[in-house]
C-alpha cells in the first residue's frame, strides 16, 4: 500500500514539473509519516498530522523549518495524491524564529581560499563566494554555462526550477581554467565538476566537505557557518560595496525582494555615512557638547 501511494505521488509531482530534489525530499518525508502512522492514510487526517508534528518537534527535536517541510509533503500527499481536502487550521505550521544569515568576513574568505587543497577545491569555493552559487548549483555547472565574453554564469534550474544569470569574477575564471587544464573533466552532459574519480557528477555534499576542510586548515571557526554561508557573504559584500537590492535579488535568484532585504540587517552600511545629527549641528553652528 505504501509503495503504491508513494509511486502515485511521484507521478503527481513529476506531472507538475517539481524539481528532482523536491520530489525525493517529499517522498522521504511521506515515507517517514506513513511508517510512523502504521496504518493506511485514508483513515487518518488532521488529528494524526498534528500529532506527527508534535512528535517531530518534541520527541525528535527537529527544527521548525524541517517540521514544516515534512508537513507540506504530507499535505501534498493528502490533497493531491489522495484527493482529500484538509482543514489547514487544524494542522498549523510551526512558527520559525527569524534569524539573520551568518557571513564570512572578507579576510576569512581570503584565508579559506588560501587553505583550499588544490585548484579544484579553490575553484569550487570561489564560485560559492564570487558568484553566490549553492552547492547543488556548483555541481550542476556546465562548460556551456560559462560566458567569459560577458563575465557571467548561467545557473540552470536553480531553486524553484528557475534559470538565472549571475556574476563570473576574473579570479574564478582563472581558477576554472587552471582546474580544466589539470583535471580535464569528461562528462557527456558537459558538467565541469565530477567526483574525485571522475566517474560520476559531483554530489552537493562534496563542496560542503571541501569548505569544512578548508575551515579547519585556516583556523576559521564554523560558528554555524557552511558552504551556503559563502552565498550569504556574496550578497552581503555586494550590498556593502554599493550594489542595489534589485540587482542582488536577480543575481541570487530570489522570488521576492523581502528575501534579499534581510541582508540589510547583516551588511555594515554605516562606513562613510554621516549621522543627520552632525548635519544639523553644522547648520546651526552649535555642537551641543
Amino acid at each position: 500500500m505504501t509503495h503504491t501511494i508513494l509511486s502515485k505521488m511521484r507521478d503527481d509531482m513529476e506531472l507538475r514539473n517539481m524539481s528532482p530534489r523536491t520530489v525525493e525530499t517529499y517522498l522521504r518525508s511521506c515515507g517517514a509519516y506513513l511508517d510512523w502512522l502504521g496504518a493506511p492514510p485514508e483513515g487518518a487526517g488532521e488529528e494524526e498530522l498534528a500529532a506527527w508534528s508534535l512528535h517531530m518537534a518534541r520527541d525528535l527535536g527537529l527544527a521548525p523549518r524541517t517540521v514544516n517541510g515534512r508537513l507540506c509533503a504530507a499535505t501534498f500527499m493528502y490533497e493531491v495524491t489522495l484527493g482529500r481536502t484538509l482543514n489547514r487550521r487544524l494542522v498549523p505550521l510551526m512558527r520559525r524564529p527569524r534569524t539573520l544569515p551568518r557571513v564570512f568576513s572578507r579576510e576569512e574568505v581570503a584565508r579559506l581560499l588560501d587553505a583550499c587543497d588544490g585548484v579544484r577545491q579553490r575553484a569550487v569555493v570561489s564560485l560559492g563566494y564570487g558568484s553566490g552559487l549553492r552547492a547543488s548549483e556548483v555541481c550542476g555547472l556546465r562548460a556551456a554555462d560559462v560566458d567569459s565574453s560577458r563575465m557571467r554564469l548561467r545557473v540552470v534550474s536553480g531553486k524553484g526550477a528557475k534559470d538565472r544569470w549571475t556574476l563570473l569574477s576574473a579570479a574564478s575564471l582563472s581558477l576554472l581554467r587552471g582546474y580544466w587544464r589539470c583535471w580535464r573533466p569528461s562528462d557527456p552532459e558537459g558538467r565541469l565538476f565530477l567526483s574525485a574519480r571522475g566517474a560520476s557528477p559531483m554530489r552537493p555534499g562534496a563542496p560542503r566537505d571541501m569548505l569544512a576542510a578548508a575551515m579547519r586548515r585556516a583556523g576559521v571557526e564554523p560558528d554555524g557557518r557552511s558552504f551556503h554561508t559563502l552565498r550569504h557573504s556574496f550578497a552581503t559584500h555586494l550590498l556593502e560595496d554599493g550594489c542595489d537590492l534589485m540587482t542582488i535579488k536577480e543575481l541570487m535568484g530570489h522570488a521576492s525582494i523581502s528575501s534579499t532585504a534581510v541582508y540589510l540587517h547583516v551588511a555594515d552600511l554605516a562606513g562613510g555615512v554621516a549621522s543627520p545629527m552632525d548635519a544639523l549641528a553644522g547648520a546651526q553652528g552649535t555642537p551641543w557638547a
